[in-house]
């Protein structure tokens, strides 16, 4: 019989109980709150001169009569504003700011405005197609749309304690539960881009309104069935598309091939994927639901082992922006999109929730220090759609399998959903830090920080010092009323090897490792310290065999952290580089390289090309190798330095 993985609820510290004070996560922090956040509402109110304009707020303003236009931008142009809501509300949080907090009154008020009186919210469906509203579920995202706005109310509610915005989406929910669900009148239906599943349970949590998480559950339940929901309102009407040709991206690209509880692969459109695996963990947990966190288990672990990129990034196919098959990860093809890797980050912290095992945050990990913050440019004003593992620029030009790829990161995109998905998730990170219930405490991020906990109704501060990643020591410091008897477990990642903890300075001794946690029971006191070395040491990785482009390749990590080569560093073609495989590996910190970055040196070649002079092919041909010093930056901050070459995986000789 296997475990009852419902045996105790571990819930996020509130944002604002937690302080991050990190010489890594810091600046990150500061960068969303001072310059992503103000920077990204003036793009979404068309205030910047780059090409592509949002025109996502004047769409706002145009449904609630404000202004004269018509409708542009994608048809879930919406949810942009609703994501910038949701971060800006994270930044509030933690940090009052009386003219963020004026820039977001001013926006829902035009949102309220926008809402119809029946509590229907779509800009695209009132201003161009309002008689059509519901009968395209499969692609215009209504249901996606209004599952941002609902993150976003909820999220604005526990951060200003106003209840405008959470208002408008009880409303919006509850016109969505009148119109959707199995009784007689309703539609049977679900949205072809998941992401209300997750949202309607965040709001049944703020709530407590049992009929959120029961629309929730209906829409993951009915996704998948027979008879087809999708082709049923195809025939209704008339077989017309939104999207030329999209019907022949098939079932999978939609989540819908099979009902859910039948699932075992992750197919399909990365980020519906994750986004539906998410709302399927919250509604696994909330209704005790043991086969439906079973099936998110096989899901989860089947991207962990077969279909996951080093760097933490999903989707390897552009076509249908999707997973394609089993160690199936090209790296100058992936599609990798951010966006994926936000939602993988979301589905990881919902499955450790639940049942806490490192591998979930070893994948958060490779998903934060490498693919989320390499998407955004250090200036916090540039981005990355896709995240490739190597980039050669004039193939990204000149091959059409290619243009899906940016080897610079871009202002804004027409289809903008990763630039505000990671303003939210980097000015939200202080609740991935830690979990924790009424005796106990799980660490699950090391980030220098300071955070609030209510153990047994007893206040519990834990301050804690970091190094991580680039060094090897992290230390906490307990402050109490008095003595408090719960536990603290330690999250030891699966890349350290060996490790070591003391506790007032005395070495902790016969622990047990479950899970990947060591748990310390104990009455804690005020000022008791723990010590924890985790060896970051640099390491060589080796992709399974069965991933044909890695062969003969290797990759340079250090803890979460995965390195790549750029072109700035090691010349041009980079194909021609390998590393010496008894070579060491050198860590410097180059502190007039890119405001101050960690780089690896190793010794390596470079094959010589003046002996093959203009000729393409030779029957009669030996290698010549250059020695060579080869150089790696951490893989979040290439792109950084113009147009260039870029490599994770390096040959190895």
């Amino acid at each position: 019989m296997t475990e009852n993985p419902f045996t105790n609820y571990l819930k996020s510290p509130e944002i604002k109980d937690v302080t991050i004070k990190d010489p890594f996560w810091g600046r990150y922090v500061d960068l969303v709150r001072d310059v992503v956040v103000p920077y990204q509402w003036e793009i979404l109110n068309d205030l910047v001169d780059i090409p592509v304009k949002s025109h996502a707020i004047k769409n706002f303003k145009i449904a609630a009569g404000l202004e004269d236009g018509e409708f542009e931008g994608f048809v879930f142009q919406d949810s942009d504003v609703a994501k910038w809501l949701e971060a800006a509300s994270y930044v509030l949080e933690k940090y009052p700011n009386p003219d963020l907090e004026k820039k977001v009154d001013e926006v829902i008020d035009i949102i309220k405005k926008a809402q119809w009186e029946d509590g229907y919210l779509n800009t695209y469906f009132t201003i161009k197609e309002k008689g059509k509203r519901w009968t395209n579920l499969e692609e215009c995202h209504e249901l996606y749309t209004a599952g941002h706005m609902i993150e976003a109310g909820v999220a604005h509610f526990k951060a200003t304690g106003k209840t405008k915005l959470l208002d408008i989406v009880c409303k919006l929910a509850d016109h969505i539960y009148s119109v959707f669900g199995k009784e007689e009148g309703k539609i049977r239906g679900y949205d072809g881009h998941p992401e209300i599943e997750l949202a309607l349970v965040k709001l049944y949590e703020v709530t407590n309104n049992s009929k959120y998480l029961e629309l929730a559950k209906f829409f993951i339940d009915e996704r998948g069935q027979e008879p087809y929901y999708f082709d049923i309102e195809w025939e209704k009407r008339g077989k017309k598309e939104h999207w030329k040709g999209f019907k022949g991206l098939g079932r999978e690209y939609l989540q819908a091939h099979k009902p859910v509880r039948e699932q075992r692969e992750a197919v399909g459109h990365a980020v519906r994927a994750v986004y539906l695996y998410s709302g399927m963990a919250d509604v696994a947990y909330y209704t005790k639901d043991k086969e439906l966190y079973e099936v998110c288990e096989a899901l989860f672990d089947d991207i962990r082992n077969r279909k996951m990129y080093i760097t933490g990034a999903i989707g390897s196919s552009a076509h249908g922006e999707a997973f394609t098959f089993e160690y199936d990860l090209p790296n100058a093809a992936a599609y990798a999109e951010t966006c994926a890797s936000v939602g993988l980050v979301f589905f990881a912290h919902r499955m450790n929730r639940i049942k806490p095992h490192r591998k979930y945050y070893d994948v958060v990990e490779r998903a934060l220090y490498n693919t989320i913050i390499g998407a955004m440019s250090q200036d916090g004003k540039k981005y990355f759609y896709v995240n490739p593992l190597e980039v050669f620029p004039k193939e990204v030009e000149k091959r059409f399998d290619r243009h899906h790829v940016k080897p610079e990161r871009q202002p804004w995109f027409g289809c903008a959903c990763c630039p505000p998905n990671v303003a939210r998730l980097l000015a939200s990170i202080g609740k991935y830090i830690y979990l924790y219930n009424n005796n106990e405490i799980y660490v699950n991020l090391y980030i220098g920080s300071e955070s609030e906990f209510l153990i047994n109704n007893q206040k519990v501060k834990i301050i804690q010092n970091s190094s991580y990643p680039f060094n090897d020591e992290v230390n906490f410091k307990i402050i109490t009323n008095g003595e408090m008897y719960f536990t603290l477990n330690l999250r030891i990642p699966s890349w350290c090897d060996k490790f070591e903890i003391k506790i007032n300075g005395e070495l902790l001794t016969g622990f047990s490792l479950k899970d990947g946690y060591v748990s310390i029971t104990r009455g804690w006191k005020s000022d008791d310290r723990i010590e924890i070395i985790l060896p970051t040491q640099l390491k060589r990785v080796y992709s399974n065999p069965l991933v044909r482009e890695n062969i003969g390749k290797v990759a340079i990590v250090k803890g979460p952290v995965v390195f790549c080569i750029e072109e700035a560093d090691n010349g041009d073609n980079l194909h021609l580089v390998s590393v010496d495989r008894n070579s060491s590996l050198e860590l410097q910190f180059d502190e007039k390289l890119l405001n101050g970055i960690y780089v690896v040196y190793a010794h390596g070649y470079k094959i010589r090309r003046d002996n093959f002079e203009d000729q393409l092919y030779k029957t009669d041909f030996e290698v010549r190798y250059q020695p060579t010093k080869v150089k790696f930056i951490p893989y979040f901050a290439w792109g950084n330095r113009g147009k260039g070459e870029m490599r994770v995986w390096v040959y190895e000789k």
